[in-house]
């Protein structure tokens, strides 16, 4: 069984060799900015989780590198396009791709970053390959539809618990779940372990955006990589915003709705006012709380699943790993 770190090493050093070859291609002006968007690093989650999922029925994970790249490549396909929905200025302590080039590169480079996706997982020798591709179809398509759900809720002020869980499910969970899946698709796995991992991979998911909405108000710029409070100058219907809605009294929620309905206003002194009403709330620690939970039902998942448990501790160790980041 490879570690977490061997499996990182060779995706990032598949990921470098394919960029050189991106490199030679012309026009040059459209594999660029896809170039830059892979380079800028990142935690490579996604294609980890696929070559440790597939790492559980084979040890030749040579052979699902196609499909980890394709995962990769389409993850950093839809930053390019969220960046420039969310007029983010700053991914991975780098300037966004839309600010780097203009937006119609990012958009156009994006687009060629979704096809690149498909050409890469068409490389897989698999039975399973068929069942894959109509799994990271599907998938590609939720993930546009928890974007559209997370644009409409900009308008809305009665967003529920239950609709925020479902848009991050589709937004960002089923990404890290198809990931899983994908890998033992590709090991011809049985369905129930597929099924298995593709849960594991939703609960995992579910905490990992959780944490990112924590961080991205709770966190620290150096590391988090991307500018500290953005969720709260655009009004992001976040779990943490919810909950504040939800649990303020009176006097605070005219305060917190005054913060969200100004359109005039220095930057950190909204920042700090909304951080100040989630500290009176106990924001941080019922996101947290909310965190453990999702946390808490990956990890049943992953223990019940009939592979050894020898060869599951490296996803147990990255399922820790995504809960205690810092970035």
């Amino acid at each position: 069984m490879y570690s977490v770190k061997e499996l990182q090493e060779i995706i990032i050093a598949e990921i470098e060799n394919r960029s050189g070859k991106l490199k030679k291609l012309e026009p040059s002006n459209l594999y660029s900015p896809v170039n830059y968007s892979l380079e800028i690093g990142g935690k490579r989650l996604r294609p980890v989780l696929l070559l440790l999922s597939y790492n559980l029925f084979s040890d030749d994970v040579k052979a699902a590198l196609p499909a980890a790249v394709a995962i990769e490549v389409f993850h950093n396909f839809t930053l390019l396009h969220d960046d420039i929905m969310d007029k983010a200025e700053v991914r991975r302590n780098q300037p966004t791709v839309h600010k780097k080039f203009d937006e119609n590169s990012a958009i156009l480079s994006g687009d060629a970053m979704a096809f690149l996706a498909y050409k890469n997982l068409l490389e897989c020798k698999s039975e399973g390959l068929i069942n894959v591709i109509k799994l990271f179809s599907d998938t590609a398509i939720e993930v546009c539809e928890g974007q559209q759900f997370d644009m409409d809720f900009e308008t809305r002020l009665d967003v529920s618990e239950t609709e925020y869980l479902e848009m991050i499910r589709l937004k960002t969970a089923v990404l890290l779940a198809c990931s899983l899946k994908v890998g033992a698709l590709l090991a011809n796995a049985d369905n129930k372990i597929t099924n298995q991992l593709y849960e594991f991979g939703i609960n995992l998911g579910l905490a990992f955006q959780l944490q990112d909405d924590l961080l991205d108000s709770f966190g620290d710029q150096n590391t988090f990589g991307k500018k500290i409070g953005g969720d709260i100058l655009f009004n992001k219907k976040t779990f943490l915003l919810i909950k504040a809605l939800e649990n303020c009294l009176p006097a605070e929620k005219t305060e917190l709705l005054s913060w969200i309905n100004r359109k005039d206003f220095v930057a950190e002194k909204k920042i700090k006012a909304v951080l100040d009403i989630y500290n009176r709330l106990n924001i941080k620690e019922l996101t947290q709380m909310k965190i453990e939970y999702y946390f808490q039902k990956s990890t049943a998942i992953l223990q019940n699943i009939s592979v050894g448990k020898n060869k599951t501790e490296a996803l147990a160790e990255l399922s820790n790993q995504v809960l205690k980041r810092n970035h």
